[in-house]
């Protein structure tokens, strides 16, 4: 059964899969199930239950495709009860689909021309060796269908036995494992593309163990291919001889009869002309797909890590978009992220108006008190960085703090959709502004209104799977936005739509009915947004923030459901609840078991007393910002030796890359993060620390820049 198999993958018992899939059947979400129904699941994590999910899924469309196997082989009238306990046991879509090959319905083939034509019987002679190949032909004889001699007769008997062994499941099963373990795989570069593709000249002529090459050298392998600047096969030479032996031990025939070698060379030319060229386009794509999965896998784990990066805070901020010919976009929000005021300097070349452009700069920043001031780090962004230090020079009295943002994704945002309905009058240009100005301010809800693929910190991701991806990245986004919680009164529809239970319909309703209503007093007012049903206040309420208002408890990630639990805990100890949240010393000293119940478990109780101690605290670090050193704004300007304070912005299986300042991420190889072996990049680093670096080496023309973070 499949929870059992789960329960075994997961190493957990069978009735916390099974309890966990009925709450998913029934419409809960994943940071629902793992925040608040702890005891029906046995405390499964977000993470074993998104794995849990996601078996769930395949293992159903498994047993859908096995029903259709079934149904179809039985309406052949080819069904035994050898067959159907294959089927039935077939672990996998891969095993399911090499049993059902032989009856899966084809064009038609060689093999079914020469069945056709009566040439099968002479198959099974030559395979019980009772004659001469030559002269059993000539008694299948076919003129008519167009077997008109001998080697015709004998090249139909080929095709036959060639497509039999090739649908011999329990063969081809055995042969692509043993592939996958042996092969090489060889990658060259094609004739006259030596120039044309220089920035794969590492694997021009590259050769590494098929089951060995690492996912961001497999998909920049295959990228060579696609774009028709490599070739990439395997080799198999080594092991022919081998495949030969299987095939032969697979296909029963009468090895010293007089049409034994006939049957070992047919075996052996079917083999390399049909099997492992299928074969090996198979492995090819494994070999994607592992290599996706792993990049997938780093690409979610960047994200999260960056989405749950440290926010400046919610105060006034100045967001400067750089730009050179274009002049800077400047943003003021106030501290709540609402636009206060916009407009664009031109201090850069050509107009070089830098007097001007300061003046504008300070009269904004005392107009509305700038605490903070953000510069996206594209291009023109030194040269800016340099314009707000000389704006603190002659203007002392201007206090603010300026950071470096990264501003991937920035002017995706601009031109979707949904900046167009926040800022419908605003330049595309100037929107960008606005974002460089929030995500400083709490990137988490900011950086939810730009597609995930969009903010850079995979690799390769315009070569895998988008689907996939897509659903990665979107679990992570809802992970984290959950795992933070938002002020349900401040908080944007797009950052609303990835809380548990809410649908952009819902999300956009709740920010209508703000807009009519004037702030939420309190959780239970969401129950008047229309179509906010029971199951999605469920869901959602306990995600959602109200701060200051009536109910303290609506301010915490104590679901509404408990709180009569907490005036329970309260009341036996004659404390106000007032008094009783945020009493650390007191709150450890109660015992959990004491308020266990038939609906709240320990792990429950547990969860709310430590809420108690700080209601709604943010599980995001501090906020710490790199110090860009003065001169140091293009590659030219690097020098092998210098040391430097950079930002981490992405993070791969061969190392971090690192933001110094110059327009271009430097990159940290795994060999150079640490004094010591490291096997995985992310024990070391996370996108959004702040790292020392010394540069090791800058290739100007590769662009390519080295850094080293060992002593």
């Amino acid at each position: 059964m499949i929870h059992l198999r789960i329960a075994s993958e997961l190493q957990v018992k069978p009735g916390q899969v099974e309890s966990a899939i009925r709450l998913l059947d029934e419409g809960a979400t994943v940071p629902f199930i793992a925040r608040y129904r702890k005891e029906v699941t046995g405390a499964l994590d977000d993470s074993q239950l998104r794995q849990l999910q996601e078996r769930l899924s395949y293992l159903r469309e498994l047993e859908e495709r096995r029903a259709t196997v079934l149904r179809s082989i039985e309406e052949q009238g080819q069904l035994t009860d050898v067959l159907r306990t294959q089927v039935l046991n077939a672990d996998s879509k891969v095993r399911l689909e090499d049993l059902y090959l032989p009856y899966r319905p084809k064009r038609r083939t060689k093999a079914q021309m020469a069945r056709e034509a009566g040439i099968e019987p002479l198959l099974e002679k030559l395979l019980a060796g009772n004659g001469q190949p030559s002269a059993l032909a000539r008694g299948f004889i076919n003129r008519e269908a167009g077997y008109g001699d001998p080697e015709s007769v004998l090249a139909g008997a080929a095709a036959i036995l060639t497509e039999r062994m090739s649908e011999q499941a329990d063969l081809v099963s055995r042969l692509r494992e043993q592939i996958w373990r042996d092969a090489v795989l060889q990658v060259r570069v094609l004739n006259g593309k030596t120039d044309e593709g220089a920035k794969f000249r590492d694997y021009f002529d590259h050769r590494e163990p098929l089951k060995r090459v690492p996912s961001h050298r497999a998909l920049a392998i295959l990228r060579g291919v696609q774009e028709k600047v490599l070739s990439a096969k395997l080799d198999l030479d080594a092991q022919l001889a081998h495949y030969d032996t299987r095939a032969c031990q697979q296909v029963r025939f009468n090895p010293r009869g007089p049409s034994g070698e006939w049957v070992r060379t047919t075996l052996a030319k079917g083999l390399r002309g049909k099997l492992l060229p299928q074969l090996e386009k198979e492995l090819l794509g494994r070999m994607r797909e592992a290599a996706e999965a792993e990049a997938i896998r780093v690409f979610s784990r960047n994200l999260k890590e960056l989405l749950l990066s440290a926010p400046a805070g919610m105060r006034p901020t100045l967001g400067l978009d750089p730009g050179l010919r274009t002049g800077v976009k400047a943003a003021v929000v106030d501290s709540t992220g609402k636009l206060v005021a916009h407009t664009t300097i031109y201090p850069h070349a050509p107009r070089n108006d830098w007097d001007r452009a300061i003046a504008s700069l300070a009269k904004l920043c005392r107009a509305y008190g700038v605490e903070l001031i953000s510069i996206g780090n594209g291009t023109g962004s030194r040269e800016t960085d340099a314009l707000v230090s000389d704006l603190f020079k002659r203007h002392p009295e201007i206090k603010a703090q300026k950071v470096m943002v990264n501003e991937a994704g920035a002017s995706v945002y601009s031109a979707s959709a949904l900046a167009a309905r926040e800022f419908p009058e605003l330049d595309v240009t100037l929107r960008g502004a606005v974002s460089i100005a929030r995500r400083l301010q709490d990137p988490l809800a900011e950086l939810v209104k730009i597609e995930p693929k969009a903010i850079g910190v995979g690799q390769y991701q315009h070569d895998l799977n988008q689907t996939k991806l897509a659903e990665s990245l979107d679990a992570v986004v809802e992970d984290c936005v959950n795992q933070v919680g938002v002020d349900l009164n401040t908080a944007s529809e797009a950052l609303l739509t990835r809380i548990s239970g809410l649908t952009p319909t819902l999300a956009r309703n709740i920010v209508a009915y703000r807009d009519e209503h004037g702030a939420f007093a309190s959780r239970n007012e969401l129950k008047k947004v229309p179509r906010l049903g029971p199951k999605a206040f469920e869901q959602a309420a306990g995600f959602l923030r109200i701060r200051g208002g009536k109910q303290p408890l609506d301010a915490s990630s104590v679901h509404p459901e408990a709180y009569g639990l907490v005036k329970q805990i309260a009341a036996s100890q004659q404390r106000t609840l007032p008094s009783l949240i945020g009493d650390s010393a007191f709150l450890r000293g109660l015992n959990p078991g004491d308020y266990v119940d038939a609906q709240f478990g320990e792990f429950t109780v547990r969860d709310i007393l430590k809420e108690l101690e700080k209601p709604g605290r943010d599980p995001r670090p501090e906020f710490r910002t790199a110090r860009l050193q003065e001169g140091v704004e293009s590659p030219k300007d690097l020098k092998p030796g210098m040391q430097l304070e950079g930002t981490v912005t992405n993070v791969a299986n061969f190392g971090a890359f690192v933001d110094i300042g110059v327009h271009q991420d430097g990159l940290v190889h795994i060999s150079q993060l640490a004094d010591r072996f490291v096997k995985d990049p992310h024990e070391v680093v996370k996108p959004g620390d702040i790292v020392q670096v010394r540069v090791l080496e800058v290739d100007l023309e590769r662009k390519r820049i080295s850094l080293s973070m060992k002593r």
